[in-house]
């Protein structure tokens, strides 16, 4: 293989080089710089519990609150890291739901305070799924596998969501040079309505396929309604979030630059007028990489401590940066990055044979289908694909594939190739489909036949609601009705 390699030209050698480190990968890098931050000073923990107090310990409200708030984080940060830091928060809100109910049995029990003296503060993994009840048995499988389901909404919402939403940007605006017509806002804009929607409809269906249709009874918020197992979990979480104190400088510069780069990012080409792009005459030099990079460079140069001019030099010298070197190496996945630029190298490879031509050319009998019959093909196509093989794969497989067909057909290929990488991610049924799950259940409160039968309808809410995006905003926002001209210039080169 290396024999192969090394006679190989070097213009060769640089063209995979570069597919490497695409414009996608700094973006990526800028937000890991935010979520390192965010991990390290646990303002992702101060959210979370803060949300479950407003929610209480009622089971209906408390997984539409860890639904929301695990969608929130997944927005801006990877679904894997969103997981990973929601779930042991999930297993701790579990935990005391189980000691409260066995503290109740036991002052019930003794008529006194002393069985609670005498039990453990705390109890294994173990002894959980020992000990808990067939009621707690399904709010732990409801509430586990919600935060992978929630984790994977929430990434549909931002262009940076996902891996797959990337490698879509980056093969598109490579592909067709001259659109202008998806960047963070235009995405934001489309695929917000459907995180929502997706998100009430599934936490509906997770509700009545584990916790019933008593709705009233599980949503409850009246305090008069609280029974003693309730009141002692809220007390528990109310301590928790105290340990945590009152909120500290570096999360407030933390949730500063979050927001400041969420409105740099909507303001740079919001469409309906200017951006402050537009103060930069050459083209290609500010992009939404552009802000999450130098954003994310002044956070290892910010200390970590409120300056105060009025101390000596030595104090000043000593102080920390909010991040360093180590909190982003330790945050940062480098294997989804070599992952994404070996999907760019092996999609760039597929364009310059002419085999996604090729293929999209053979296509050419779906012509007497409507263009939402075909969309609709590829979108259950690669939904059964990808719950085997890695999202990013999937799509690196797929793209040049349905961008030659789009051209062939005359179809916008916006109206085939948003649909097709939203529904890539609906990878939920299996351990294997994506990183998410294999982080749920490996917490052990589920099994693969939970997951199932709990993704399947999963993936026909979000194939349902993407299909009905598509068709009715998706078609005014980014003009799908016509055949772009940036698309026609880009069919006329490839056959050339």
């Amino acid at each position: 293989l290396f024999s192969v390699i090394s006679q190989l030209p070097i213009t060769a050698h640089y063209d995979v080089a570069a597919e490497y480190f695409k414009n996608t990968t700094l973006l990526l890098m800028g937000v890991i710089c935010v979520a390192a931050s965010v991990e390290k000073w646990n303002l992702h923990k101060r959210i979370a519990l803060r949300m479950v107090m407003m929610a209480g310990a009622k089971p209906g409200m408390l997984l539409l609150c860890f639904m929301c708030c695990t969608t929130v984080l997944s927005m801006w940060l990877s679904n894997t890291s969103s997981t990973a830091m929601v779930m042991p928060i999930v297993e701790a809100v579990l935990q005391e739901l189980v000691n409260a109910e066995e503290e109740c049995e036991a002052i019930t029990a003794a008529g006194s305070t002393t069985a609670e003296e005498n039990k453990p503060i705390g109890i294994s993994k173990r002894e959980l799924q020992n000990n808990r009840s067939l009621h707690d048995h399904m709010v732990c499988k409801c509430l586990s596998l919600s935060i992978s389901y929630a984790a994977t909404i929430g990434g549909l919402t931002t262009i940076i969501g996902t891996s797959t939403s990337l490698i879509f940007l980056e093969h598109f605006n490579n592909q067709y040079p001259k659109a202008e017509v998806v960047n963070f806002g235009t995405w934001f804009l489309f695929s917000f309505p459907i995180s929502l929607i997706m998100l009430v409809l599934t936490w509906f269906w997770l509700h009545w396929l584990f916790l019933g249709c008593n709705f009233k009874e599980t949503c409850s918020v009246s305090k008069k309604k609280k029974t003693k197992r309730e009141e002692m979990s809220e007390r528990r979480i109310q301590e928790e979030y105290k340990k945590l104190g009152n909120v500290s400088y570096p999360e407030m510069v933390t949730g500063f630059f979050f927001i400041l780069m969420t409105l740099l990012w909507f303001t740079r080409e919001p469409g309906f007028v200017p951006g402050w792009s537009s103060f930069f005459e050459k083209k290609g030099y500010r992009t939404d990489a552009t802000v999450s990079v130098f954003l994310g460079f002044l956070l290892f140069l910010i200390p970590a401590k409120k300056p105060c001019f009025g101390k000596r030099r030595k104090e000043i010298t000593t102080l920390e940066p909010i991040i360093t070197w180590k909190d982003f190496q330790k945050t940062m996945p480098w294997e989804i990055v070599v992952l994404v630029g070996g999907g760019y190298a092996l999609a760039a490879g597929c364009k310059t044979s002419g085999l996604s031509t090729w293929i999209g050319r053979q296509m050419l009998s779906l012509s007497s289908l409507p263009s939402w019959a075909v969309t609709l093909l590829a979108c259950i196509l690669v939904s059964m694909v990808t719950e085997f093989v890695s999202n990013p794969a999937t799509i690196t497989i797929f793209l040049p594939i349905l961008c030659s067909m789009s051209e062939t057909l005359l179809i916008n290929p916006l109206y085939t190739l948003i649909p097709v990488t939203m529904c890539i991610s609906f990878a939920v049924m299996l351990p294997v489909g994506n990183p998410p799950n294999a982080i749920v259940f490996s917490y052990g409160h589920c099994q693969i036949k939970d997951m199932v039968k709990a993704g399947l309808g999963v993936n026909l809410i979000g194939l349902a609601v993407v299909m009905v995006a598509i068709n009715t905003w998706g078609i005014r926002l980014f003009q799908l009705n016509t055949f772009p001209e940036w698309a026609a210039a880009s069919n006329i080169t490839s056959q050339t």
